[in-house]
């Protein structure tokens, strides 16, 4: 295109776009018709001289009610956007369990480090006893899982099982030995009859879940190839909600999926923002009635279920 002819059309668009020239004073002025003008404005944008950017207005993200709707849950509760995140899904997770906790439940509590955070929100609870769901796990900075049992037991003031052991070793013989220790066997047993359950979901993933660090690669890669999606508690789920053992199923000193699934009513906390697919595989399992979520997860929940735009406010297009 001749530099001449195209600094003609990029004068003509500056005059149209920005100057909000009609085209009859465009004509006029460079003593063309306006139909010509209509012309050189189409060639402008053709030849990228002219780019026009849409930017769409942001959906109404979906609420909790509208989550648990699709979802087919009792409640899905959205923890504040602003703060620390797990800071803010402890509060909200905290407020969960204080309200549905009764006198006299059994109230069973796994690990992670949000639930540790969410037992200092908790200063009192109806008179309880306490279930510890899984076995330890050390973690850099975290009290483990029975420093959050004992803080709990503190706050309800009733019986509590602990669970002394580990929650994997390295042999499904130990873990055999393991849960034929009384102390042990109580504890598991006594989360056959929960009335509430507090657990954390994590995406089967590098940084997602604190079992997926500690156990070998060939373990790893033996669940994923079982299609492992997620992870509670330290048993694996796939993403319709089955068991996805790939061997380490036997090696975990936890509760089970089928104990979950019998407990009336369980408080999931899903920190992970990208977590949907583990979410659905925990609703499908039927190990979720109470869910507690980011903003970040809601808005990715609410498009996979198509309530809500995933990117609302990035709908560029350019002519």
């Amino acid at each position: 295109m001749p530099e001449r002819h195209e600094e003609m059309l990029a004068q003509i668009a500056s005059e149209y776009y920005l100057d909000n020239e009609s085209k009859v004073e465009i004509a006029k002025s460079h003593g063309i018709s306006r139909f010509q003008v209509a012309r050189y404005l189409d060639e402008a944008r053709r030849e990228g001289i002219v780019t026009i950017t849409i930017r769409r207005p942001a959906a109404h993200p979906a609420s909790g009610a509208q989550l648990a709707a699709a979802l087919g849950i009792e409640s899905v509760t959205i923890a504040p956007g602003t703060g620390d995140a797990r800071d803010q899904l402890a509060r909200t997770a905290a407020g969960i369990v204080a309200d549905i906790v009764t006198d006299g439940c059994r109230l069973g509590v796994s690990w992670s480090r949000t639930l540790q955070a969410m037992a200092g929100y908790l200063p009192d609870l109806p008179s309880c006893d306490v279930v510890q769901l899984a076995g330890s796990i050390s973690v850099t900075g975290g009290g483990g899982s029975g420093s959050l049992i004992h803080r709990l037991g503190q706050v309800a003031g009733g019986r509590t099982w602990p669970l002394p052991a580990p929650l994997i070793v390295e042999s499904a013989d130990t873990a055999a030995s393991l849960r034929r220790q009384p102390e042990i066997s109580d504890a598991l047993h006594a989360a056959d009859e929960l009335d509430v359950a507090v657990v954390s979901l994590g995406d089967w993933a590098a940084g997602k879940s604190t079992v997926y660090e500690r156990v070998s690669p060939a373990q790893r890669k033996a669940a994923t190839a079982a299609g492992a999606v997620a992870e509670c508690s330290g048993r694996l789920l796939a993403s319709d909600g089955s068991a996805a053992d790939g061997g380490l199923d036997d090696c975990v000193i936890a509760v089970t999926l089928q104990q979950l699934i019998s407990t009336p009513r369980v408080v999931l906390v899903a920190p992970s923002e990208e977590g949907v697919a583990g979410v659905r595989a925990a609703v499908a399992a039927g190990i979720a009635n109470h869910l507690v979520i980011g903003p970040e997860l809601a808005r990715h929940l609410g498009a996979e279920l198509g309530l809500a735009d995933e990117n609302p406010a990035t709908d560029g297009a350019t002519a």
